[in-house]
């Protein structure tokens, strides 16, 4: 994962307390600097006059910053961030302070103000990429939205194979995924997987692992062995491939032309930080980098399977991809062989509980748009194989499910845990795509 570059300017005027204004940037720069989830490229010297903005510029044309903050130290000339913008075509926060203690009946600073200005002129001038704040801090969560732009277009997606059978609604078109965050997809066969080298030490290591983590009863010991030699595999493909994700056509050939299906595989590797997607989902992919960028841990795809309109919950379950470390550690985690006549070997646990965010990015006829929600996990029993949570959403479980259907949003959603709502709104509205 790459930190984004950002920049970071400071606008005063002299009619107001720009000294005070000074020492005040001068603190801040020491407090940003501490943020350590950016780069930073500080121009330090505040200005007054739109002959000061060249400089700025050409600051930030030489260190390639990827989106700016805009502080409105005092109110100051509405042409400084305007000016800057032109040449400097980046996602954009307005910045402004809490008004100082008035001093002989003077208002000090009037940043609040400069803030105002700023976000009408490029209103009305139909640039909408900004974000703004008032207060002592920066807003993290915009920091962390640049960082998934940046992260997104600097990703390689990869897809096995080809999306599974009958599944016309995760279907992509490539030059839209292109033209809205600058990935483009490789394509290989799935072949191209089955007979490729391995490294001895990851298959050594992941016997070991899945030992240590799994209840295996079940398995043959051929069927472990190709779980730990599948594993070996996908690891060597997306390492040598340098893919940042892997979506993978895991029926029906897989568990006929291999021995067994992905399933196992991808919860262990997702574990160790791999985004894999089943079902030759790429949107899906895209989905969980997105959550990564954002600061999450292991995200992984879920469907909803049941929703419950009387006791008001959603069952999200698949059939044994979520990362194993997301186990409840109350039941037996277990790998399973439950279809494909047995060769369907699948982890099966429940998730841990905790609150989630649930996101897809979802693309119709080229247009991209967002779903995303908020839910708690909550306890339940292991009564079924896979692996599955019961969710408790903010909204009512009919209201989700009627968001999902009347908008033909994919079947697929990706679940990271902890909040990223905010995040995402930002990221959304820095894209211009629309939030269902």
């Amino acid at each position: 994962m790459i930190k984004a570059k950002i920049g970071v300017v400071c606008g005063l005027r002299k009619t107001f307390d720009y000294e005070a204004a000074t020492k005040i940037f001068i603190s801040k720069i020491e407090e940003l600097k501490k943020i350590k989830i950016v780069d930073w490229k500080i121009y330090e010297k505040p200005i007054f006059e739109v002959e000061d903005c060249t400089s700025i510029i050409d600051f930030f044309k030489n260190e390639k910053v990827d989106a700016f903050i805009f502080i409105s130290g005092t109110f100051h000339l509405g042409h400084l961030p305007l000016q800057i913008y032109k040449f400097i075509n980046k996602p954009i926060y307005f910045w402004g302070w809490d008004e100082l203690p008035y001093d002989g009946g003077k208002i000090r600073l009037n940043s609040v103000c400069g803030v105002n200005l700023n976000c009408s002129n490029f209103y009305k001038a139909q640039i909408k990429n900004y974000h703004y704040s008032i207060g002592d801090n920066i807003d993290i969560n915009w920091l962390k939205a640049i960082n998934i732009i940046e992260n997104l277009k600097n990703s390689k997606i990869g897809i096995l194979g080809y999306r599974a059978h009958g599944f016309f609604n995760i279907d992509v078109d490539e030059t839209s995924l292109y033209n809205n965050f600058n990935v483009l997809i490789d394509h290989f066969e799935l072949n191209d997987l089955f007979n490729y080298e391995f490294d001895k030490n990851d298959y050594e290591s992941a016997k070991i692992k899945i030992k240590n983590i799994f209840n295996i009863s079940k398995l043959s010991n051929e069927q472990f062995e190709k779980v730990a030699l599948l594993s070996a595999k996908i690891k060597s493909f997306c390492t040598n491939n340098g893919l940042d994700a892997l979506a993978i056509r895991c029926w029906p050939e897989f568990a006929a032309n291999f021995g067994i299906s992905p399933c196992a595989s991808m919860s262990f590797l997702q574990s160790e930080n791999y985004i894999l997607t089943c079902e030759g989902d790429i949107d899906g992919a895209l989905s969980m980098l997105a959550q990564k960028y954002a600061g999450g841990e292991t995200p992984f795809l879920a469907d909803f399977s049941q929703v419950n309109l009387k006791e008001n919950f959603g069952l999200l379950w698949h059939c044994g991809v979520a990362p194993c470390n997301f186990w409840d550690k109350k039941c037996d985690i277990t790998l399973d062989t439950y279809f494909a006549n047995g060769k369907g070997v699948t982890a099966g646990f429940v998730l841990k509980e905790g609150e989630v965010s649930l996101l897809r990015l979802d693309s119709v006829n080229g247009n991209y748009r967002i779903f995303m929600t908020n839910g708690k996990i909550i306890p339940m029993e292991k009564e079924l194989t896979g692996t599955f949570g019961k969710v408790i959403f903010e909204k009512h479980i009919k209201d989700i499910l009627d968001k999902i259907v009347t908008n033909g949003i994919a079947h697929h959603i990706s679940v990271v845990y902890g909040d990223q709502q905010e995040i995402i709104k930002i990221f959304s509205k820095l894209k211009g795509i629309e939030i269902i």
